[in-house]
């Protein structure tokens, strides 16, 4: 049998080899396995009665088809036993074509504490669509969220979905006026077809408009080729509700930063018998207050602290509740007693989060939960402390 740390070594080195590239990952991180037909089956075979279904259908549409020939002719009925014209039955709603690319909001695990979302952009053309550039706009975010490409973009081939990072903007923290979940839009640029033929069509709900830049903003500006072709911009849906949970903990963030800085030092200190250890929280005031958010109050509540994937509070060293911090004030340090929340073997090798501390804290009128990353080095020694704790039970 495996030990503890072999299994987890395993683990990694099967998953570092088998990793799927960011840019073809679902929602989940992974998409569904495709459904293969067996030798010598048809598309029909693989439900069981869906042919003799499809059959039965099939004879009552022609059956229907043979009796209302001889009345409606080949046009649209005008109800006096003439026809006219050649279109569409009154009443029969006209298709209306997809739009060409279809975009979702998401985010994966890994990128939290990096404040980075997935956009996920769909191909619904018959043809490959080159992206050149993408950015949303929100009106929970100051500026557009961009995504940075590569020189020549990215290819979406037709029906497939790819995701591209991108990396938040300050959040607008003011008095909304309009529902949180509105009003998201991804501009897109789209390279002209290359090949023989028109190509894919692109022309989307907003009107094409021929640009060689996307709208520049400080810092941000992303240069497009002139040859890019037409801008278009498509609605963003976010089911998740990931821009409202970014937005809500990066006001949050900046309301308490403007009270105190709060960091976890890097040291860990580890018991005797390697079951349990003991972080340490620091609270450093602004010496002046509303210095990093003018206009906010002075004062910082950490409610109570929660427990990760990886971590919970060790009863012998119990975590402080209802501390009032004050900008100004003296700095204060507080000792957290951890020990392992589980010992699966995937608890450190599919860890995403579990190294960012939940502090629920009120600031600013705001509150909620504020996530303290424990930085590379205190990450890498509390992986440390937890595979040896339960390498040892």
């Amino acid at each position: 049998m495996k030990s503890w740390n072999e299994t987890i070594r395993t683990h990694r080195q099967g998953r570092a080899r088998t990793g799927l590239r960011p840019e073809y990952t679902g929602p989940m991180g992974r998409f569904p396995p495709l459904l293969r037909r067996p030798a010598g089956a048809n598309r029909h075979s693989l439900v069981p009665g869906l042919a003799a279904r499809l059959a039965a259908a099939g004879a009552a549409l022609a059956l229907t088809a043979s009796c209302s020939a001889g009345a409606s002719g080949t046009g649209s009925s005008t109800g006096t036993g003439s026809s006219t014209g050649t279109g569409s039955p009154s009443g029969t709603p006209t298709p209306t074509a997809a739009a060409p690319v279809t975009a979702v909001i998401n985010q994966l695990r890994d990128n939290y504490s990096q404040q980075i979302i997935a956009v996920q952009l769909t191909n619904n053309t018959a043809g490959p669509l080159t992206v050149l550039s993408a950015a949303v706009t929100s009106p929970l975010f100051a500026g557009p969220i961009e995504w940075q490409p590569a020189p020549g973009g990215i290819e979406l081939p037709p029906g497939q979905t790819k995701i591209l990072p991108a990396q938040l903007r300050a959040p607008a923290c003011g008095i909304r006026t309009a529902p949180a979940n509105r009003g998201a839009a991804v501009e897109l640029r789209i390279a002209p077809s290359s090949g023989p033929g028109p190509g894919p069509a692109i022309a989307g709900p907003a009107t094409s408009v021929p640009a060689t830049t996307v709208p520049a903003t400080a810092g941000h500006a992303t240069t497009v080729p002139a040859a890019a072709g037409p801008a278009i911009t498509v609605p963003a849906a976010d089911p998740y509700g990931v821009l409202e949970r970014n937005n809500a903990e990066m006001c949050l963030g900046q309301a308490a930063a403007a009270v105190a800085g709060l960091r976890l030092e890097p040291e860990l200190e580890v018991a005797a018998d390697a079951q349990s250890a003991v972080l340490t929280l620091a609270i450093t005031p602004r010496s002046t207050p509303g210095a990093v958010n003018p206009g906010s109050t002075a004062t910082l509540t950490i409610n109570r602290i929660d427990g990760t994937t990886l971590l919970e509070e060790d009863p012998s060293a119990p975590w402080p509740r209802s501390v009032s911090v004050h900008a100004g004030g003296a700095s204060q340090q507080f000792r957290l007693g951890i020990r392992p929340a589980r010992c699966d073997p995937h608890a450190v090798a599919d860890d995403k989060v579990g190294t960012l501390l939940p502090l629920r804290v009120s600031a600013g009128g705001r509150d909620g939960v504020l996530k303290v990353d424990a930085g590379a080095l205190l990450r890498g020694r509390i992986y440390e402390f937890i595979t040896t704790a339960c390498g040892r039970q």
